[in-house]
């Protein structure tokens, strides 16, 4: 880990566009043209490097971006595509086909959720959810017909904490493949240096950070990269959940910053859950001593960018939840929003958005209670003047 600095890797990529700009040139075009018959069926085929024939193939913006994001992961290469769902679902229907078996955890994004729980079973593929953090429970689930290991760095809501070394040998064990959410936790943790085999983002959050894009990445080796843009057998050719160029640049330029915003997501909203914490606030969040998975996560991250942005609070009820997000909203502390990453604090709660697809009596199982909020805690200047603030509102609604 010690000679492994993700920030370093993106920041030593270097392009040039084709009139000498430092930002490389956005090739705003769906088809290209060739010289000659036989240099189009070979791209056709895949056998002509550094040829372009439609942009659901490849695209010089989207390669761009794919070599940014597999350095920054550590692996030979990536596909960026439309969504964070759309790198999600082509992986995982890469992996699998009728008959096959998923072990997940239990606790993921609830879009996640609804795709192995109601869609997958329609093609065949079952998935068992498991709490994650139980490694005998995680490899007690385990069936001959089992393909993937699938979790979330840290999970969405609950932000309990994978341990991805122990699952990496458990995967290897039983020869199957790890696919590892890093969505929540960008440079913070390092997932294939602990030994995961596929990492995917949604790079509608973090990544980008200014939540005006939508898109999502698979980093993975050549091999896998090459079967899902296959054009006879590739998910992701031919799904087509297919990145445009112009988001692509865009991501590609807010990339350069993102190490500085997570060290400061992290600062704050460190800052924001030890005080809370003392308040007597059931206050969650990866980098309390009172985290159950404080150490393992302590030993897993890439210490200089902390861990991470995201926090949670439990006020009580859904009444109270509701209410003191709609008074931060008014107070300008952040918005009332799902997603993540953004500059300004997005609050929601995910029992009634972003985990509504999980049943009720799961979420009750799992730990979701209505009096759950999600915090994204943002790049404020001055978090004490926050943490004032947010707390003047919690004594006002008799939270505090």
């Amino acid at each position: 880990m010690k000679n492994f600095n993700p920030a370093d890797n993106i920041q030593d990529l270097q392009y040039f566009g084709e009139f000498g700009g430092v930002n490389p040139s956005i090739s705003d075009s769906s088809t290209y043209t060739f010289l000659s018959a036989k240099t189009m069926f070979d791209t056709f085929e895949g056998n002509m490097e550094g040829c372009y024939l439609y942009s659901r193939h490849s695209s010089p913006s989207n390669l761009y971006l794919d070599k940014a994001l597999a350095a920054m992961e550590g692996t030979e290469t990536a596909n960026v595509s439309a969504s964070g769902m759309g790198a999600i679902t082509p992986t995982l229907l890469q992996l699998c086909g009728t008959g096959d078996h998923i072990v997940s955890s239990r606790t993921i994004y609830g879009g996640t959720y609804a795709f192995l729980k109601n869609f997958a079973p329609r093609m065949g593929i079952k998935t068992a959810f498991v709490d994650i953090t139980k490694l005998d429970v995680v490899e007690a689930a385990i069936t001959p017909s089992t393909k993937v290991l699938y979790c979330e760095t840290v999970s969405n809501p609950l932000l309990e904490v994978a341990d991805i070394a122990e699952l990496s040998k458990i995967a290897k064990k039983h020869n199957l493949t790890l696919v590892v959410d890093n969505t929540f936790s960008p440079l913070s943790v390092t997932p294939t240096k602990l030994g995961a085999d596929i990492v995917i983002h949604s790079l509608t959050k973090y990544i980008n950070g200014s939540s005006d894009t939508v898109g999502g990445v698979t980093c993975a080796s050549h091999d896998f990269i090459n079967s899902l843009k296959d054009v006879n057998s590739g998910a992701s050719m031919l799904l087509g959940p297919t990145m445009d160029s112009m988001r692509s640049a865009s991501v590609m330029k807010n990339m350069r910053t993102l190490h500085l915003r997570v060290k400061q997501h992290s600062h704050n909203a460190s800052y924001l859950a030890e005080r809370f914490e003392k308040d007597g606030l059931k206050t969650v969040y990866p980098g309390l001593a009172s985290h159950p998975s404080h150490k393992i996560y302590a030993s897993m991250i890439n210490p200089e960018y902390g861990f991470g942005g995201m926090m949670t609070l439990d006020v009580g009820s859904l009444a109270k939840a509701n209410a003191l997000m709609e008074l931060m909203q008014s107070k300008n502390l952040g918005y009332l929003a799902v997603s993540l990453g953004f500059y300004k604090t997005l609050f929601s709660a995910p029992g009634t958005s972003t985990s509504s697809e999980i049943p009720m009596e799961e979420q009750v199982e799992m730990g979701l209670t209505d009096g759950l909020i999600r915090f994204s805690i943002g790049l404020d200047n001055d978090i004490e003047r926050t943490y004032q603030m947010m707390r003047a509102c919690m004594q006002e609604l008799a939270i505090l």
